[in-house]
């Protein structure tokens, strides 16, 4: 695990990247889809995204906010790549107000500035997935579910990296965005996967979430839940990923 506060001009990174047209939600198919791409190149889990592989990797598309009532949409950029080791996950969250406290792993990193990453990597049984969440000090809490309403302790050895651009855990000024940059291993997965690592063309069912921690809590989603109360653990509306080469 790697913190670190950075003054590097990265909001460009914001700028510069563009969000496909979301689906219509169907309850038939899967609310949005990603093609994952593949990388030869090493990724370093610095929490920086300097490589050639994330600048030219496509946004998964806009979060969604499916249960606002009030308060600052703040937005967030995703993106994913593979090899055949890791899943690799970034995060780029604007964030005026960053807050962290949790520092150990299993803890309740979801009260803190947080963001999630759900898999069921067997799309012939999508109630059987995993949770990684993870604070902006890069502390994560992990589960496996073989059915819903289950859970149980999976600790994959999991990689993550953070940087902030602010003050952590100070909101007499405003802040700017935080990253989380993440590899999981793919031996997380091979219990319930019918292939790991995947194969090209492989589809797994997967939904990023981010909460909003302690000032302006809000919660958004790539592939938004159609639920009337606030719930992340609904894999039937999970988006659809493939692995490509």
């Amino acid at each position: 695990m790697k913190f670190s506060i950075f003054t590097n001009p990265i909001l460009l990174i914001l700028a510069s990247y563009s969000y496909p047209d979301g689906l219509e939600l169907n309850p038939e198919a899967p609310t949005k889809k990603y093609e994952i791409g593949y990388t030869e190149s090493s990724i370093l889990i610095d929490g920086r995204l300097n490589e050639v592989a994330w600048k030219s990797a496509s946004a998964v598309g806009e979060f969604q906010f499916p249960w606002w009532t009030e308060g600052k949409k703040e937005g967030t950029v995703a993106k994913m790549l593979w090899d055949d080791a890791y899943l690799y996950v970034s995060f780029v969250c604007q964030d005026d107000y960053i807050w962290a406290e949790h520092e150990e792993r299993d803890s309740p990193v979801y009260l803190d500035d947080c963001v999630e990453v759900f898999i069921s990597p067997n799309p012939d049984s999508i109630n059987q997935y995993y949770n990684v969440e993870m604070n902006v000090k890069g502390v994560s809490l992990d589960f496996y579910h073989s059915s819903l309403g289950s859970k149980e302790p999976w600790d994959p050895p999991i990689r993550i990296a953070t940087s902030v651009e602010g003050t952590l855990n100070d909101d007499s000024d405003v802040d700017r965005f935080w990253i989380l940059e993440v590899a999981i291993p793919f031996e997380g997965y091979s219990l319930i996967a019918k292939n790991t690592p995947p194969e090209s063309g492989d589809k797994w069912r997967l939904n990023l979430n981010r909460l909003g921690g302690q000032a302006n809590p809000q919660h958004s989603q790539w592939s938004p839940s159609k639920t009337q109360k606030v719930s992340f653990h609904v894999p039937e509306f999970f988006g659809e990923v493939m692995f490509v080469k």
